[in-house]
């Protein structure tokens, strides 16, 4: 039984929709997903540890491997830059393991001009209300960067168009099943069955 190659997935949402929680689900529970893992000029948060939330790297470094064309797509976000690396995604796809790219609608862009067999996904809260609440229980933000975040997910999720399937997260365990039965429906499709059970079939035709 060979491997079919993996295929790449965007999923983007607006800040405070759930995106995190529900990819770190998906991830626990399909050990044939990955998850790609940025390259960022951003400081480090606390908690986070360097090569698995993200690469952290400097500015110059960062325009660096820009300017060698090693990114798959990258963009500018309140000031910092992010950014996926291209030879990463081309060999996990080549090792049969789907990839999850968690960015925005700009970085979608950029990838479905390089990759566009990619399947995209855009994961909405079910309000406004809902986002601001979630965005307040953080309690990590003061009123005034609350409200620069709310105008930026409206903005953000006027995007949602763009995208092949749409989740709303409105209840988890519904939202997480939705997640995964796009995952599976694409797991059983023709061409990758065909590869993935090549013997099974030449022996029901044989």
């Amino acid at each position: 039984m060979s491997a079919a190659p993996g295929t790449l997935y965007i999923v983007s949402a607006p800040s405070g929709a759930g995106k995190t929680s529900l990819v770190k689900a998906l991830l626990d529970s399909n050990e044939q997903i990955r998850v790609s893992v940025s390259h960022t000029t951003r400081a480090m948060r606390p908690g986070e540890v360097d090569g698995v939330n993200y690469h952290f790297v400097g500015r110059e470094d960062f325009l660096a491997m820009l300017e060698q064309g090693a990114f798959l797509e990258h963009a500018e976000v309140f000031g910092n830059f992010y950014g996926t690396s291209q030879h990463w995604v081309e060999r996990t796809l080549a090792e049969g393991f789907d990839l999850i790219l968690e960015i925005d609608w700009q970085g979608a862009q950029q990838v479905r001009r390089l990759m566009p067999h990619a399947q995209s996904i855009f994961i909405l809260p079910p309000s406004q209300e809902a986002l601001r609440q979630r965005l307040n229980n953080r309690g990590q933000d003061s009123d005034e960067i609350i409200e620069g975040r709310m105008r930026e997910a409206v903005s953000e999720m006027s995007h949602y168009i763009e995208y092949d399937y749409v989740v709303i997260n409105d209840q988890f365990s519904h939202a997480l099943e939705d997640l995964k039965a796009i995952f599976r429906a694409r797991q059983l499709g023709q061409q990758a069955q065909q590869q993935r059970h090549a013997g099974l079939l030449e022996r029901l035709l044989g």
